[in-house]
């Protein structure tokens, strides 16, 4: 496949009722060993490409090397590639644009892009947002790649779940409509974990839903039944690994005494 017939394809895959999974990785190695075990879509988590190069997340780690870690992953694997990007190394739409046609470039062919401030705990106006979606839907069409926008919102997740009330809701739902309008082929909405709160927003938005799993989420089936369109891991899959390193290493290390 070239890069716009796997873009076209990560696009088909988003179905309500029947949700792409994206179990998340952060290296060509990671990548890899997920496409031979059966992945659909090789998708990073930004925390867990920051964490593997010594970084925090909040794009703490360099554009430059964001790219090059990219490049590696789609030349590893024969599957669409979707990159978190954060913000888009950027706030304005010009710079937006730019980070987004470097990424293109490379040849990933989805993005989640978010709507929190980078380096703080504020979310851009709905307004701002919008203008740096329609940056990014610019740079798809100019570059003819139909790349899968996947809006991020966190209205939930600067909230802890037992605060969330309809008010959040509401201003998701808002986002979604504004976000798809300008673009947006997605609507991702990680630290949602209200059953109710998520069948509504999967009936409501205009574009698919992404859940992220954390402790206490439905099952994958709940979670197809209630309208979710995908759903990703986070770094829970780098933690996973981590944890088995460290469990190995430590069993090592004392026998070794």
């Amino acid at each position: 496949m070239n890069q716009k017939e796997r873009a076209l394809l990560l696009k088909k895959l988003h179905i309500k009722e029947d949700p792409l999974i994206l179990f998340n990785i952060w290296d060509a190695g990671s990548a890899h060993a997920l496409q031979e075990v059966g992945a659909k879509v090789i998708a990073t988590g930004s925390w867990s490409v920051a964490a593997a190069h010594g970084y925090e997340d909040g794009e703490k780690l360099s554009l430059d090397l964001v790219l090059a870690n990219l490049k590696r992953m789609i030349a590893k694997v024969n599957l669409p590639v979707t990159i978190d990007i954060e913000g888009g190394y950027g706030q304005t739409p010009a710079e937006v644009k730019e980070t987004i046609t470097k990424v293109i470039e490379t040849g990933a062919v989805g993005i989640n892009f978010e709507d929190q401030i980078i380096g703080s705990e504020n979310l851009y106006s709905i307004e701002d947002q919008c203008k740096r979606i329609e940056a990014i839907q610019q740079v798809s069409e100019q570059t003819q790649i139909p790349i899968f926008i996947n809006a991020r919102t966190d209205v939930f997740f600067k909230t802890g779940s037992d605060n969330h009330n309809d008010s959040h809701l509401e201003e998701a739902i808002r986002r979604a409509h504004a976000y798809a309008a300008s673009g947006a082929n997605g609507f991702f909405v990680p630290g949602l974990r209200n059953v109710s709160y998520i069948e509504q927003l999967c009936k409501l938005s205009p574009i698919p839903v992404n859940v992220m799993i954390l402790p206490d989420m439905p099952s994958i089936k709940q979670l197809a039944a209630l309208g979710v369109a995908r759903i990703s891991y986070g770094p829970g899959p780098y933690c996973l690994v981590m944890d088995a390193l460290k469990e190995a290493g430590r069993k090592i290390f004392s026998t070794a005494r």
